[in-house]
């Protein structure tokens, strides 16, 4: 067997879009319980998405956004349903910022258009 092959550094690119951590996994990484999880689930906070064979599969934002929903239940004393809520909003404060970058920069390049 070539020793290369054992010691080399690979480099795997995956969409932090893209769903391929199992429950069991997610649970060890933000340090809860998969049956919390199922629970999550159960009252909508979360909509992991399912393989061909029905098993959970989480994205890495979907466990980051968990990460984030657990800081505010767990630290600052957030239920459930408003820490889903605040997260909500900040995604769409972030959706909406884009935007007006957008619009700006839009703008930019037609006065620079018009200056020249």
């Amino acid at each position: 067997m070539d020793d290369n092959l054992l010691n080399s550094d690979y480099e795997i690119t995956v969409s932090i879009h893209k769903p391929i951590f199992h429950i069991s996994a997610v649970a060890k990484m933000i340090g809860i319980h998969q049956q919390t999880l199922r629970s999550y689930e159960k009252q909508g906070v979360i909509r992991p998405a399912r393989s061909d064979g029905n098993t959970r599969l989480y994205s890495v934002n979907e466990i980051e956004r968990l990460r984030q929903m657990l800081t505010l239940v767990n630290e600052l004393g957030v239920n459930l349903v408003a820490a889903e809520i605040i997260l909500r909003m900040r995604e769409q404060i972030t959706s909406l910022q884009n935007e007006l970058d957008d619009a700006k920069e839009q703008i930019n390049q037609i006065l620079n258009e018009e200056n020249n």
